[in-house]
C-alpha cells in the first residue's frame, strides 16, 4: 500500500481539498474570535462559554447520523458548509461596520456549534463508504493530516490577518474558504455502501436511535473507544484548545502572534502523527495504540500544566499533539471498523456525543481557575485523565489490552 493509493478514488480527491479548507477556516475563526472575545469582555468565562458554543451540537450528533444513514453524507456535507460560508459573511459584513460585539459573536457561535461538531463524523463516515477496508487507517490519517495542516496554517494566519489588516478582511479570506469547500463538497460521491442502507427498512428516528444506542452499549471495543474519546475531551483539549488564548495572554504573556504559535505547535506534532499513521511504514495495533497515545497525552499536559516559558510550553503542545493523533485517528478505525455498514453512521454520530465532553470541561475549569488558578486546574485535570485511562484499559483489557483481540488486529 502507498500513501497515494486512497487519491485514486475520485470522490476521495474532492473531499480532501474540501476538507482543507473547512478546516483552514475552522481554526482561524477559533483563533480569530477566541482573542476578540478576551480582550473585549476581559473575562475568562466569556472565553469558555464561546468554546462550549461550538460544540452545542455533539448534543444532537446521533440524530445527524440517522439523516446521514438515510439521506446520505455528501448531502449533508455541502449543506453544512454553505451554512458555515453565509455565516462567515454575516460576520464580515459586522466587523465591517463596527458591529461586532462578544454577545453577537456567541449567538452566531450558537448556531454553527449546531452542525460544526458532526463536520468530522460526516468526513470519516464518507472515506469508510467510498474507500476500499484496506485504505481505511492510511486515508484517515490523510484526513487528519488535512485538518492539521490547516490548523498550523490557519492558527497562525488568522492571528496574522487580524494584527495586520484587521477582522473585515481575516472574514473576507474565512468566507472565500468556506465558499471554495462547498464548490469543491458538490464533487463528492456518497459511495456504494449507501446502498445497502436505503434498501433496508425504515424505522422511526427514535427507533433507529435506540438501535444505535444498544448497538454500542452491547460492543465493548465500542464502548472503550467511546470512554477515551470522553475522557480526551473532557480532560485534555480544553487546555490546548478553548483555554489557549487564556493561556497565552496571561501565563506567557504573549500577543495574537504567540497565540498562533502555540496553536500551531499543537496541529504541528498532530501532522508528524499523520504521517506516521498513513505512511503504512508501521504496523499499529490500533486499540494499543490509541490507549498508550492517549495516557503519554495526559502525561503531557500534566507538564504544561506548569510550564511557565513559552518556548517550553511549544514544545511539550508539540509532543501533546503527536500524542493526540497516535491515539484519535487509532480510535476513529477501530470504530469503523467494528461497525456494520448500516449502522456506520448512527454509531459515528454517537462518537461526536463524547465531544460534549470538551465543552463541559470548559465550563468546569472558568470557576475552578478563578478559584485554585491555572496551574492548580490544569495539573487536576491532566493527572485525573491519566488514572481513568489505565482505570479503562484495565476494566476492558480482554477487548482492547489482548494482542489477540481483533481491535488489535494491525491495520
Amino acid at each position: 500500500m502507498h500513501w497515494r493509493d486512497p487519491f485514486l478514488v475520485r470522490s476521495f480527491r474532492f473531499q480532501w481539498p474540501a476538507d482543507l479548507t473547512t478546516s483552514w477556516a475552522f481554526e482561524m475563526e477559533t483563533i480569530v474570535l477566541g482573542w476578540f472575545i478576551l480582550v473585549e469582555s476581559g473575562s475568562v468565562m466569556m472565553l469558555v462559554v464561546f468554546g462550549s458554543l461550538q460544540y452545542l451540537g455533539s448534543l444532537v450528533s446521533p440524530m445527524f447520523g440517522v439523516v446521514g444513514d438515510r439521506l446520505g453524507y455528501r448531502r449533508m456535507l455541502y449543506l453544512s458548509r454553505a451554512l458555515y460560508a453565509a455565516l462567515a459573511a454575516t460576520f464580515m459584513l459586522l466587523a465591517w461596520v463596527q458591529a461586532l460585539t462578544p454577545v453577537i459573536v456567541l449567538v452566531i457561535a450558537a448556531l454553527a456549534g449546531l452542525v460544526r461538531p458532526s463536520d468530522m463524523m460526516m468526513r470519516n463516515a464518507l472515506i469508510a463508504q467510498t474507500l476500499p477496508p484496506r485504505h481505511l487507517l492510511g486515508a484517515l490519517g490523510i484526513s487528519r493530516i488535512t485538518s492539521d495542516s490547516a490548523r498550523i496554517a490557519g492558527a497562525l494566519a488568522g492571528a496574522g490577518v487580524v494584527a495586520w489588516l484587521g477582522m473585515t478582511w481575516a472574514y473576507a479570506l474565512i468566507t472565500a474558504l468556506y465558499s471554495l469547500s462547498f464548490v469543491l463538497s458538490r464533487g463528492v460521491s456518497d459511495g456504494p455502501a449507501q446502498t445497502a442502507v436505503i434498501d433496508a427498512p425504515r424505522l422511526s428516528p427514535v427507533r433507529d436511535l435506540q438501535l444505535a444506542f444498544g448497538y454500542v452499549w452491547t460492543r465493548p471495543v465500542l464502548m472503550a473507544a467511546m470512554a477515551l474519546a470522553f475522557l480526551a475531551n473532557l480532560l485534555a483539549f480544553p487546555f490546548s484548545l478553548g483555554l489557549l488564548p487564556y493561556v497565552a495572554k496571561n501565563i506567557y504573556l504573549t500577543d495574537q502572534t504567540g497565540l498562533g504559535w502555540l496553536g500551531a505547535s499543537f496541529a504541528f506534532g498532530g501532522l508528524v502523527g499523520s504521517v506516521v499513521l498513513s505512511s503504512h511504514r508501521f504496523a499499529f495495533r490500533a486499540a494499543q495504540t490509541m490507549v498508550l497515545a492517549g495516557a503519554v497525552w495526559f502525561a503531557v499536559d500534566v507538564l504544561f500544566a506548569f510550564s511557565t516559558h513559552l518556548g517550553v510550553g511549544m514544545a511539550l503542545l508539540c509532543l501533546a499533539g503527536l500524542a493526540q493523533s497516535l491515539s484519535m485517528t487509532p480510535l476513529a478505525a477501530v470504530m469503523l471498523r467494528a461497525t456494520e455498514p448500516a449502522y456506520r453512521g448512527r454509531v459515528m454520530g454517537m462518537r461526536m456525543l463524547a465531544i460534549w465532553g470538551l465543552p463541559l470541561g470548559l465550563l468546569l475549569s472558568g470557576p475552578l481557575i478563578d478559584r485554585w488558578g491555572y496551574a492548580a486546574t490544569a495539573g487536576m485535570y491532566s493527572a485525573l485523565g491519566l488514572l481513568l485511562t489505565g482505570a479503562m484499559a484495565v476494566y476492558w483489557r480482554s477487548h482492547i489490552w489482548d494482542r489477540k483481540a481483533p481491535a488489535n488486529a494491525p491495520l
